[in-house]
């Protein structure tokens, strides 16, 4: 991790953390930094093959770290695992935009169900450990106001969203219900190493990098003019950490986003030339048409103002690490 943002983070020698779906992506850099911070950590994860688990992940540091294969849709695992925990990470999600209007059932079990399954859990066996859920930013749906705040009105568009909405809200309910330290932190096109990068239903930033590795033809859809705020993994790791060790945070929801905002097609562009590949303007497919956002224009200013966090990465300078990582790891992340 970047040295100015290990620089803001908590000692967090002894902490007990769980980290669902930490063979994922956010969940599985999430691992690499506790562990690297002093915590005892515990990774808990399915590897449904519709999500993005890989054991490559955490391969490095398999023997540092407590592995629990199981899934959030099984209550009496959730149990056994949160019994003395400090801090949990869910990661744990259903991931796919498109999918979740094919299989709705699916997508309502792990981000309804799977999320009241680890409130619960907690609210029985460990009430005191602080739940951070991981969000997203098309909770929101069409921007209505720009820039879009934590204060702006969410109508999704997509099961996907939609579920995760609720996720959020059972949350919010909990801790207000049960005096449960809780804060929800969502985010928005994260980038970055231990992604799934070979399939479009794990964000179209990392699929993207996956096309300019291969080194194939990247389509954007139409003009690609839309604008996405976009992240890199290490800042919003760092965040995510800092608002789960923060008694400041309790019954908060943050957004936690990159500084600036880039086009489809600027994105596109950027990682053909710093990865590879060459960008294809297509026409929209009809069943992602309906399901787009346009433009998203978010503000970090609420978690900037409330934690010592602010991104340390751009588009450019995130790439390049990107590549660095993933090169030598083609067999592991790439057909």
């Amino acid at each position: 991790m970047n040295e100015k943002l290990k620089s803001v983070l908590p000692d967090l020698t002894g902490k007990r953390i769980l980290v669902t779906g930490g063979l994922g992506f956010i969940g599985s850099n999430l691992v690499h930094a506790c562990l690297e911070m002093g915590a005892h950590v515990t990774v808990y994860d399915c590897l449904d093959p519709r999500s993005g688990g890989n054991m490559r992940n955490i391969f490095s540091i398999r023997d540092r770290v407590q592995i629990v294969l199981n899934d959030i849709r099984n209550f009496e695992g959730l149990c056994a695992a949160i019994l003395d925990k400090d801090i949990v990470f869910n990661c744990a999600a259903y991931t796919s935009h498109p999918t979740s209007m094919k299989e709705p059932y699916i997508d309502i079990d792990v981000n309804c169900k799977g999320v009241i399954n680890l409130l619960e859990a907690a609210r029985r066996f460990n009430p005191e450990c602080k739940i951070v859920q991981v969000g997203t930013s098309t909770q929101i749906g069409e921007m209505l106001i720009e820039p879009v705040t934590e204060n702006h009105p969410e109508f999704p568009v997509d099961i996907y969203s939609a579920n995760k909405t609720a996720g959020e809200k059972y949350v919010q309910v909990y801790g207000h219900a049960y005096k449960m330290p809780t804060v929800v932190v969502r985010l928005a096109n994260v980038f970055g190493p231990r992604s799934n990068i070979r399939s479009s239903d794990f964000g179209f930033m990392n699929f993207f990098i996956g096309l300019g590795l291969k080194g194939k033809d990247i389509s954007v859809f139409g003009e690609g003019k839309q604008l996405r705020t976009v992240a890199f993994i290490d800042d919003m790791v760092a965040a995510l950490i800092l608002a789960g060790t923060s008694p400041n945070t309790n019954g908060e929801v943050l957004f936690a986003v990159g500084d600036r905002q880039y086009s489809v097609a600027e994105i596109a562009e950027t990682i053909a030339a710093e990865v590879g590949g060459r960008v294809r303007y297509i026409e929209w497919p009809k069943d992602r048409e309906v399901i787009e956002i346009w433009n998203a224009v978010i503000s970090n200013q609420k978690i900037q103002a409330m934690l010592p966090w602010k991104p340390q990465f751009d588009l450019t300078s995130g790439l390049r690490l990107t590549k660095e990582f993933y090169q030598p790891l083609l067999q592991y992340y790439l057909d």
